[in-house]
């Protein structure tokens, strides 16, 4: 178990905040870092060309590490809907064929497939019986051509088995590509069982960085496809300044091509790897194991004043949904907040979502501030 970190987040103590899945408190070192290279922009003379690479691909290296998978696949993209977006220009989809995602799944990775394949995009709806997993695997048959999921639900933090979903597009022929915006930083991931075709993740919320500043992995058949722009930075031979009109058709290796331009961004992109490096050093593992016991407590809580959790053995070790027996969550949260306490409210679900600064106090202000809200 990793000790509470409070001190690096700067949470002050009136606050409960339960809400990293919306986004993270930025750490410590990220803050130093972002504050370290806002000064190196006031003097503009001290930068060299290399600072065009280096805290990128410093960054690209920490979201390699985390994910468990090569540098070479990684591309620096502003947001997941990019990385869908690249997705879906790049996949091959047959005209026949559809697309899966999930009932309610987060818009970013949906808007980009109904634009893909119009009329052919079908959703898993939460089954009444069995896991929404058992549903998903259900529903791969030879219609479909490309499955899209996260690894967890947004909402509740139900966790998809994606090596079985793996195995079942390549049973039919069919690609995989994961939204692993909501576990990873804080789940671990097996990429060598689910083997996805592209993955992307948002970096302000699990990996703890900046807005803006996010990453999208593509698998070794995918790495020669096509940008979605053509950026100076992007080609073979962009390191060498002196020769950047010498046009040329290589791209830099890898999934480089891919990386949105203006991706050295000399702010962001060193905040991000200090946030990557922050959690390599605890450990995806023990971040997991940490969390758990937190969202297990929550749970309890939850449970004490009527509310369903998630079913312990279908959620993720971070990410709690505690579902009201009536009525909406949001006049809940709205009172919780009014007392310091910072949950999202989706539908009649109370989301929770803890990191490495709650403590014990913050559990017993959680608590009291339900139990007021729930009276009212």
């Amino acid at each position: 178990m990793i000790p509470c970190q409070r001190q690096l987040f700067g949470v002050p103590e009136n606050v409960c905040y339960l809400n990293c899945a919306f986004t993270s408190p930025l750490p410590q070192p990220a803050l130093e870092a972002g504050r370290a290279a806002m000064e190196a922009k006031r003097a503009p003379w001290s930068m060299t060309p290399d600072l065009f690479f280096s805290g990128l691909e410093a960054a690209r290296e920490g979201f390699a590490a985390v994910l468990g998978a090569d540098v070479d696949g990684v591309a620096a993209v502003p947001a997941v809907s990019y990385a869908m977006a690249l997705a879906a220009r790049n996949l091959p989809l047959d005209a026949d064929r559809h697309v899966l995602l999930l009932d309610e799944q987060f818009p970013s990775n949906v808007y980009p497939w109904l634009k893909m394949a119009p009329g052919r995009v079908r959703a898993v709806p939460r089954p009444v019986e069995g896991t929404w997993s058992e549903a998903v695997l259900a529903h791969i048959t030879p219609e479909i051509g490309l499955v899209a999921l996260p690894h967890c639900h947004w909402i509740d933090g139900t966790v998809f088995d994606l090596a079985a979903v793996r195995a079942a597009c390549d049973r039919v022929g069919a690609h995989l590509v994961v939204d692993a915006t909501q576990s990873l930083g804080a789940m671990p991931f097996d990429m060598a069982a689910a083997r996805p075709d592209f993955l992307t993740a948002s970096g302000h919320k699990w990996l703890l960085g900046p807005y803006g500043a996010s990453f999208c992995w593509a698998a070794p058949q995918w790495r020669g496809g096509e940008p979605l722009e053509e950026n100076w930075l992007n080609r073979e031979g962009s390191e060498d300044f002196s020769r950047l009109t010498e046009y040329r058709d290589a791209y830099r290796p890898g999934a480089r091509r891919y990386d949105v331009g203006e991706a050295s961004n000399f702010i962001l992109m060193p905040m991000a790897a200090a946030s990557l490096g922050l959690i390599q050093e605890w450990g995806v593992a023990g971040i997991a194991a940490t969390l758990s016991g937190i969202t297990r407590r929550l749970a309890l809580t939850g449970q004490a004043f009527g509310l369903t959790p998630t079913p312990a053995a279908e959620r993720a070790p971070h990410l709690l949904g505690l579902r009201l027996a009536h009525g909406k969550a949001a006049p809940v949260a709205a009172a919780m907040a009014r007392e310091g306490v910072h949950v999202s409210p989706r539908g009649a679900t109370l989301r929770l979502a803890p990191h490495l600064h709650v403590n014990d106090a913050d559990l017993t202000r959680f608590a009291d501030a339900l139990a007021r809200a729930l009276s009212t």
